[in-house]
Order: C-alpha cells, then sequence, then structure tokens
C-alpha cells in the first residue's frame, strides 16, 4: 500500500515543480474562495445597509464569473485551475440578494431575470447551450470584469464611505487573481484567461486601497 502511495507521489513530482506549485496555488486559491465574499456579506448583514456598494458592479461580476465558469466547463479544462468559480458563483448570489435587499430592489423585475438567469445555467450545465457563444463572450469578461470593479472604486470615490465595504473581501481578491496569473500561464496558457486577471488584480487591490482610506476617514470624524 505504501508502495503504491509512493509510486503515485513519484509520478505526480515527476511534473516538474512549476506545475506542482501551480496545483499547490490553486488549492490555496480555492480555499481563499471558499470565504473571500463571506466577510463582504457580514458587513452588509451587520450593518443593515449596502450603501456604498455597487449594485450595477455586482451585476456585471455575476455575468463575468458564469461566462468564466461556463467557458472553462465546456472547454474542458482542469477542473482544479476554475475550481474556485462555482465557489464565487454561490456567494456571489447571497451578496447581490442582502445587497439588493438593503436598496428595495427585490421586485419584479428581478425576479424575472433571476428566472432567466437560472435557465440559462442549466442550458450551460447540460451542455446545451451554444459554444461559440460562450467563446465569443470571453473576451467580453475582462472589460465587464473591470468596469465592476471600477463602478465599486467609484461608488467608494462618490459617497466617500467604504462602511459597508470589507477590506477583506477585496485583499483576498487582489491575491486570488494574482496566483491565477501563474496557474493559468503554466497550466493553459490561455491568454485570454491571463489577461483577465492582471486586470482584476491591480482594480481589485485599487478598490481595498480605496476602503482602507475612506474606512480610515470615516472613523476620525
Amino acid at each position: 500500500m505504501s508502495g503504491a502511495l509512493g509510486d503515485v507521489v513519484s509520478e505526480y513530482l515527476e511534473r516538474g515543480p512549476v506545475l506542482v506549485v501551480a496545483d499547490l496555488l490553486s488549492l490555496i486559491t480555492v480555499s481563499s474562495c471558499l470565504v473571500i465574499k463571506v466577510p463582504q456579506i457580514n458587513t452588509i448583514r451587520a450593518n443593515k445597509s449596502s450603501k456604498g456598494i455597487s449594485v450595477l458592479g455586482l451585476c456585471l461580476e455575476l455575468f463575468s464569473y458564469t461566462v468564466m465558469l461556463s467557458y472553462n466547463y465546456t472547454s474542458g479544462y482542469d477542473f482544479l485551475s476554475y475550481m474556485e468559480y462555482p465557489v464565487l458563483l454561490l456567494q456571489e448570489y447571497a451578496l447581490i440578494y442582502y445587497a439588493f435587499k438593503y436598496q428595495d430592489l427585490l421586485g419584479k423585475r428581478t425576479q424575472v431575470v433571476a428566472i432567466l438567469y437560472s435557465v440559462v445555467a442549466t442550458l450551460i450545465y447540460l451542455k446545451l447551450f451554444p459554444i461559440i457563444i460562450l467563446t465569443f463572450l470571453v473576451p467580453f469578461c475582462t472589460p465587464i470584469g473591470a468596469t465592476s470593479k471600477v463602478l465599486q472604486l467609484l461608488a467608494i470615490l462618490r459617497t466617500k464611505d467604504a462602511s459597508s465595504v470589507s477590506r477583506t473581501t477585496w485583499a483576498l481578491s487582489a491575491f486570488t487573481n494574482m496566483t491565477r496569473i501563474y496557474t493559468v500561464f503554466f497550466q493553459s496558457n490561455d491568454w485570454m484567461l491571463l489577461s483577465n486577471f492582471l486586470i482584476s488584480t491591480f482594480l481589485s487591490a485599487s478598490v481595498f486601497t480605496a476602503a482602507c482610506v475612506y474606512k480610515k476617514k470615516a472613523k476620525a470624524e
């Protein structure tokens, strides 16, 4: 038994240190993503307010996560290289719910959009959604994902209030995007994905910085 385990470990290590490190970073990334948005959700619930949170930014982020998960899934990439997306989506659903709730946006229109989204997501899961459409949408995820973060940054700068913005969430966002630059480069070398993570790292770090500045100012006042 121990001999068989040793053979498995030896065979795995023969992949080379670069890919072993990539797998390790993937595990760290996925582990971080298990709780990445929980601090933000808890902050909104504790304050009973989503002031300073961009609802449009959250919706764009949801679109970006959905397309990226669908693209990786239908392309047959190693699940470990994109395993954080299902976890992120579940947390994003909860975050959007509470953000909408405290901005009184849970109306019939929102419910209809949620149903349509669920139908499309189900088609993608069953691989009945045309992959050519996903391939077309992937390049837009970089500007859309970037726009969602820019909107969040502008929301903080406009209100000068980051009391409902979790610095922990944005610090983890910058970190996980940075680790994905390494894993994608060495595992799939997909430049569409790489450009997305490069821009996301910079913008997440910018939102984190703005949240730190305006939380300090709020406390000082």
